[in-house]
């Protein structure tokens, strides 16, 4: 979950503090596009920004997935690279780029969906912030999106095993949509410790005016659930009305819960109307594990120009630093999580941004500010 500084603790997550002050390894998965260019940067960022704070050196383990394995190793999420991500303290993916993947991989799993099934990260967090800079529809907006990550009305992981879409016939094509009562009640529980962090209030999007029995139980898991945080003030929207919402008064929401399929619209609608994809970060965790993901795409068509944005995966990085600090790690490693936090957003209000934003900046230029920026402090 998320404090009111943007930090992230997930569910249950004991603080442990200073516990050991050791080497991180954390694995690094370039990906697709842009991914060349925005794993690097974000690479130097949390470098900096670690020895910054005092903290021990980064050891990065760099793993095949995407394009690149498929070359190498014939499929693009080799089942060393799943091997090797089990032993680490955590992860940073790039984007991937599956529609390019040759067609025996088309209707498979990608490879972030992979990781996300075999490691049950269930809670996808997803903070939509707006920044000085950044031209925003929405300039008040300060909220964050629990996604429920593993059911709902997604194909591709609501089932144990399969495809949860089907077709009877050439002529009709099904869909199965999955709530269960465990599931919708790890992710509320989600969702209120990060509502008591920050500002108390929690949203609970459903749509149980049509889907009654499904969004319907997973409305009143939250609502059960929310009983149980003191100082927590809860209501329940729709989610075709808290899509409107979002853009008529985004700022008066704080923590926003929902299933799958309705976590993935509002969360890319909110990190729009907050300025842009390009500055909205991600998480994927579960109680033990996560891995930083930013919420865009590979971006092919600018990829290798030194043109794309870091923001996002930088500040999904910082997202992974803190969830590493309340899982056994060193505080200090939350403090180089703000370094990275403050940085991006002097050098944003600053004037200083690459072109999807409307600035002038390259990828390596914003990097090289940002950079030294966390060195200031």
């Amino acid at each position: 979950m998320l404090s009111n500084d943007g930090r992230v603790n997930p569910p249950h997550a004991i603080a442990h503090g200073s516990a050991h002050v050791q080497p991180l390894r954390l694995g690094l998965l370039v990906g697709d596009g842009i991914g060349h260019e925005i794993v690097p940067a974000t690479r130097r960022i949390v470098d900096t920004a670690v020895a910054a704070a005092g903290a021990p050196a980064i050891e990065w383990v760099e793993l095949p997935v995407g394009s690149g394995a498929i070359d190498s190793h014939g499929t693009p999420i080799p089942d060393g690279t799943l091997e090797a991500l089990a032993g680490l303290d955590g992860w940073v993916l790039g984007p991937h780029d599956s529609a390019a993947y040759p067609d025996r991989f088309r209707g498979q799993l990608t490879p972030g969906g992979v990781i996300r099934k075999k490691f049950d990260l269930f809670a996808n967090i997803r903070p939509a912030r707006a920044f000085a800079g950044v031209r925003a529809t929405v300039p008040d907006m300060d909220l964050v999106i629990v996604r429920e990550n593993t059911e709902g009305f997604y194909a591709d992981r609501n089932m144990y095993t399969g495809g949860g879409e089907f077709m009877p016939t050439p002529d009709v094509a099904l869909a199965v949509g999955v709530f269960t009562r465990h599931a919708c009640e790890r992710i509320a529980h989600t969702a209120c410790e990060l509502a008591q962090r920050r500002r108390g209030r929690l949203t609970v999007v459903h749509k149980a005016n049509v889907l009654g029995l499904t969004t319907g139980l997973f409305r009143d898991v939250c609502l059960e659930v929310a009983e149980q945080y003191h100082g927590v003030r809860v209501d329940t929207e729709h989610v075709d009305a808290m899509a409107a919402h979002l853009v008529r008064r985004g700022g008066d929401f704080d923590v926003v819960v929902t299933e799958n399929m309705f976590g993935d619209i509002l969360s890319d609608l909110a990190g729009e109307l907050s300025g842009s994809l390009g500055t909205a970060p991600s998480l994927n965790a579960s109680v033990t594990q996560a891995m930083a993901q930013a919420a865009h795409g590979a971006a092919p068509d600018i990829a290798g120009r030194n043109r794309a944005n870091p923001t996002a995966l930088m500040l999904s990085a910082a997202m992974l630093l803190d969830w590493l600090a309340t899982h056994g790690h060193a505080d200090v490693l939350g403090r180089a999580a703000d370094r990275i936090r403050r940085a991006v957003a002097d050098t944003l209000a600053a004037g200083v941004a690459t072109a999807d934003l409307g600035g002038l900046a390259s990828t390596a230029e914003f990097t090289e500010t940002v950079g030294a920026r966390i060195l200031r402090r």
